[in-house]
């Protein structure tokens, strides 16, 4: 399939900029990718910047497209989808709009389920990425080959046996880095307060976090076995965890990212509504 597949994008924003430019690297040639998006501007930057084609509106010209990827706001895409359907005829569609259940594209378009939804974060923005994925029962393996290659292009990829679990990818990975962030201003604002400038404590923080996720990452052993190893009893890490632990600060992440889990559901429900 290098160099051969034939994918639309219907949204041209950051999302579509990465994976084009993953894809333009890996799986495919400028002249077989078609954007569609209603700002000028951005098509003209996408134009000068890839070499893709582009069209302010949807038309004919998807129907050639293996996969078209639905990469726009939540509250367009049934607009969206209503304009596209007279398009469809077997190609796969690869949406990357939060929110939005394959069920309820599927039911928009009247029980079409060649769809694989998926929940990407912004790391993908520079190819440091992790999608989570789950496919309709009318999606073939080809299809699923070619979905996992294309969020390859901006990172990793986990599939997902049932859709509802989506919403822990997004409580998990998909809102994920903000509580790194998070966590990074704490760091920043310790620093300060320990007379650190903002630049060192910036320093510092960033890149222990890289430090210690690429070491999490190629270490075969559980994150708590590293974390016991840094944590000598009665030393500076230790004070450091069990200030933590007395605060609560583990508990209170989980129940954080489950609040993320169930608001996630809660938006599924809300966009789903719609006829």
């Amino acid at each position: 399939m290098q160099n051969k597949l034939k994918i639309g994008f219907i949204g041209g924003g950051n999302m579509a900029n990465a994976l084009i430019g993953g894809l333009l690297e890996s799986l495919t040639i400028p002249e077989n990718i078609h954007v569609v998006d209603p700002n000028q501007i951005s098509l003209t930057k996408m134009a000068t910047a890839f070499g893709v084609n582009t069209a302010l509106q949807i038309d004919a010209a998807l129907e050639p497209m293996d996969v078209i990827i639905l990469s726009v706001k939540p509250q367009q895409l049934h607009e969206v989808v209503a304009a596209l359907a007279p398009y469809l005829s077997g190609q796969l569609l690869l949406s990357i709009a939060a929110g939005i259940r394959a069920t309820d594209i599927s039911r928009w378009l009247n029980g079409y389920d060649k769809i694989v939804r998926t929940m990407p974060n912004t790391p993908a923005l520079i190819g440091k990425g992790i999608t989570g994925l789950v496919a309709m029962a009318g999606v073939d393996q080809a299809q699923k080959q070619a979905a996992e290659d294309i969020m390859n292009a901006v990172g990793e990829t986990v599939w997902l046996e049932d859709e509802s679990l989506i919403d822990a990818v997004t409580a998990v990975s998909g809102s994920g880095p903000a509580y790194v962030f998070y966590f990074i201003e704490a760091m920043q604002e310790a620093a300060l307060e320990l007379g650190l400038s903002l630049e060192q404590g910036t320093q510092l923080a960033i890149a222990t976090f890289n430090g210690a996720a690429q070491l999490a990452a190629n270490s075969a052993e559980p994150v708590s076995v590293l974390r016991e190893r840094v944590t000598s009893k009665g030393g500076t890490t230790y004070a450091a965890i069990s200030s933590m632990e007395q605060s609560g600060i583990k508990s209170a992440i989980v129940e954080a990212i489950k609040a993320a889990a169930h608001r996630g559901k809660e938006l599924g429900d809300e966009f789903g509504a719609q006829s």
